[in-house]
């Protein structure tokens, strides 16, 4: 069954999105350290108090400008780092697990990802062996009792290839210095914008099914693509996809009904929005043949 987690990324009111997830039984609360400004973290610390089984998923990557500062006065950014406003650097990585640990108030992290490790320009190699370094500092958290575990939130770095669920899997390893790694999860984002996830997963290609594979959880990103996809979706669409159903429902099916997705993070301050959002994504799915005539519609094989 896939699951509805709430993504904070675009939240307004965090406070009251995540007691209404919450509320409702969400299993998993995602945020970072840059969302909401830099704010979003201390603001979830009393939401996750009085509901301590909802899981947190943070991530160590991008940064505010005072962040940014604040680390640099520590010592664990370089000049370079802090002007790019991004670092998987170990020094960084241990600081702000440390630093999420305090705002969150929860002293075990269910989960860090590296938030967007391929936005560093380089090589691939290069981008390898900081991902390596970074994942070696998340298994001595680990083995601290920091986190239960880690994974990769990108937005394209399966997509141009910067690397692959193999790629992942190996360089946690190496970290690890055995195959019993803490690499648990992976996040991309999965929606009829970014369909090729789906397109893949249906011929059991590509990251989603090399990650359940590995045994990993996969998380879909932005299946409204940051609110903007259901003003783009006709009638006529949305009911061509299931009958009688609206633009945003028409969304969350064809995403949802994506072949060994874990679940999918949306973001709503409405009560209504969210049960009947949970509804559609622990509901029936769109049959496998039908999802890829749906695919083909939105980009067809050239």
């Amino acid at each position: 069954m896939t699951l509805l987690g709430l993504g904070t990324y675009r939240s307004r009111d965090v406070v009251t999105s995540a007691t209404i997830a919450a509320a409702a039984g969400c299993p998993l609360i995602d945020t970072a350290p840059a969302y909401g400004k830099g704010t979003h973290q201390a603001a979830l610390a009393p939401v996750l108090k009085e509901h301590p089984r909802v899981r947190i998923a943070t991530k160590v990557g991008h940064m505010t400008a005072g962040q940014a500062r604040a680390a640099l006065l520590s010592g664990v950014l370089t000049e370079g780092e802090a002007a790019a406003r991004h670092s998987i650097a170990p020094a960084y990585v241990r600081y702000q697990v440390g630093m999420s640990r305090v705002e969150l108030q929860r002293p075990l992290l269910d989960l860090v990802y590296l938030h967007n490790p391929d936005h560093h320009t380089g090589d691939r190699q290069g981008l390898h062996a900081r991902i390596r370094e970074a994942f070696t500092a998340l298994e001595e958290a680990r083995a601290e009792g920091l986190l239960l575990g880690y994974g990769v939130a990108t937005w394209s770095g399966f997509r141009d290839g910067a690397f692959t669920v193999p790629d992942l899997a190996r360089l946690a390893e190496e970290a690890a210095g055995s195959p019993n790694t803490g690499l648990t999860a992976v996040q991309l984002p999965v929606s009829m914008v970014e369909i090729d996830p789906i397109r893949q997963a249906l011929t059991g290609t590509g990251p989603i099914p090399a990650a359940r594979v590995a045994g990993w959880e996969v998380w879909g990103s932005a299946p409204l693509h940051g609110g903007e996809l259901p003003a783009r979706i006709t009638d006529h669409l949305a009911d061509y996809i299931a009958t009688g159903t609206d633009p945003v429902r028409a969304a969350l099916l064809v995403a949802t009904s994506t072949p060994g997705l874990s679940g999918v993070l949306l973001s709503t301050a409405n009560t209504n929005h969210w049960r009947q959002a949970a509804a559609t994504v622990t509901g029936q799915r769109l049959p496998p043949l039908r999802l890829k005539d749906i695919c083909d519609l939105l980009q067809p094989v050239t």
